[in-house]
């Protein structure tokens, strides 16, 4: 292999656990590795650090795969997608979709693979799973066992990465819609033109924890997607649903996924969330419970602010929207908004609705989107269950 070196003391984060070494670190680079190769990666004095993959055009310059001095070869993706269904079979016995590989999360830096029962939708959102996608492929086929594998290869983080942005099919067939199952619920999923990999499973044990509260509620669902949020609030009790999406496709997979668990009890209007939100305060309309979860709205540092106020603003007019006693779900996908940025702008956004909230809880991504401790990055997902008193 190839060997990149880094400046005198630059290797003190990946000692401490993180996987990514930035181009402003690097002192040297032995040889011309080609974007996306597996290099050697060693301290200042020559130490050896780790294998991974290298890309001299992006900001993040080396992704770590191994501690050791490893062969990148069919056992080793193997190995490492046996481990990552290993860890997600523990987590939901018997179920049959998930999260199955989470990148960094499972030491596939740059892959994300959601499973649909016999099907596959990925991303290879690095340069080093481009390189060595046709290996990826045949592991993913042998580990899981598909009929189909898609690549949802339109995320715009690929761009990052110098990588073309596009969907398409990696083997066998797909179909245009399949079935989710999450215990006693079901939903369609459209892998082939919905958003990001089809269906949002990094909100699964969300969905599970507001739907308690829901019982005799009115329950209004922006940005409401697939209507999964709505489904499981009605599957608990809800008196009714009412969803909101700027999208037509996706109202109608909600109304679909209703009809899926036998759901009447429901009505949805095609509208912008903040434009309905300001609308109904000029109505005096209330709601019990309100569940806003926005795409993610900071892409990157330099839009912060003005993702801040965008979010500041939605969850103001959510909070003036509450009947008395009522609970406000919010979530912010924002890798950039922290949590601490988060907490601050609820409570700023409670101040300026003149309302006095509790926290009844907070959460993050589900489980089979794991954490590591010593990499937030690792970390998006934002989750609060708040109650107007």
């Amino acid at each position: 292999m190839e060997k990149v070196t880094l400046k005198y003391g630059e290797d003190k984060r990946l000692l401490a656990g993180h996987q990514w070494i930035f181009s402003n670190e690097i002192e040297k680079i032995s040889g011309q590795p080609a974007i996306g190769e597996t290099v050697e990666l060693s301290n200042s004095k020559g130490g050896f650090l780790g294998v991974g993959f290298f890309n001299p055009h992006s900001l993040i310059a080396f992704r770590l795969l191994s501690r050791e001095r490893t062969e990148v070869d069919a056992k080793f993706w193997t190995g490492r997608l046996q481990k990552a269904l290993r860890f997600r079979q523990g987590l939901f016995p018997g179920q049959e979709s998930f999260r199955a590989v989470f990148s960094e999360s499972d030491g596939l830096p740059g892959l994300i693979a959601d499973k649909y029962g016999k099907y596959l939708s990925v991303q290879f959102l690095s340069a080093g799973l481009e390189k060595n996608r046709e290996a990826v492929i045949a592991a993913l086929k042998e580990v899981f066992q598909c009929e189909g594998i898609i690549a949802r290869n339109d995320a715009s983080s690929r761009a990052l990465e110098g990588l073309e942005e596009k969907i398409e099919l990696l083997f066998g067939d797909v179909p245009d819609k399949v079935t989710v199952e999450e215990g006693a619920v079901k939903f369609h999923a459209d892998l082939k033109s919905g958003q990001k990999t089809g269906f949002y499973f990094d909100q699964r044990e969300n969905r599970e924890a507001l739907a308690k509260y829901c019982g005799d509620k009115s329950f209004l669902d922006c940005f409401c997607h697939t209507g999964a949020f709505g489904i499981y609030a009605s599957g608990a009790g809800a008196k009714n649903v009412f969803w909101v999406d700027s999208s037509k496709n996706a109202l109608g997979l909600a109304r679909e996924n209703a009809a899926l668990n036998g759901i009447e009890n429901f009505n949805s209007e095609c509208a912008d969330a903040i434009e309905y939100l300001g609308a109904l305060k000029e109505k005096s309309g209330k709601f019990d419970i309100i569940n806003i979860d926005p795409p993610g709205l900071i892409k990157s540092k330099k839009n912060f602010h003005a993702g801040y106020r965008v979010y500041l603003k939605i969850n103001t007019l959510a909070f003036e929207a509450l009947s008395p006693g009522g609970i406000l779900a919010t979530s912010s996908c924002s890798h950039h908004m922290g949590r601490e940025d988060f907490r601050k702008m609820l409570t700023q956004a409670a101040a300026e609705a003149g309302k006095n909230v509790r926290v009844l809880e907070v959460h993050s991504q589900s489980r089979d989107h794991p954490v590591l401790i010593s990499m937030p990055e690792t970390e998006y997902l934002k989750f609060a269950v708040l109650q107007v008193i």
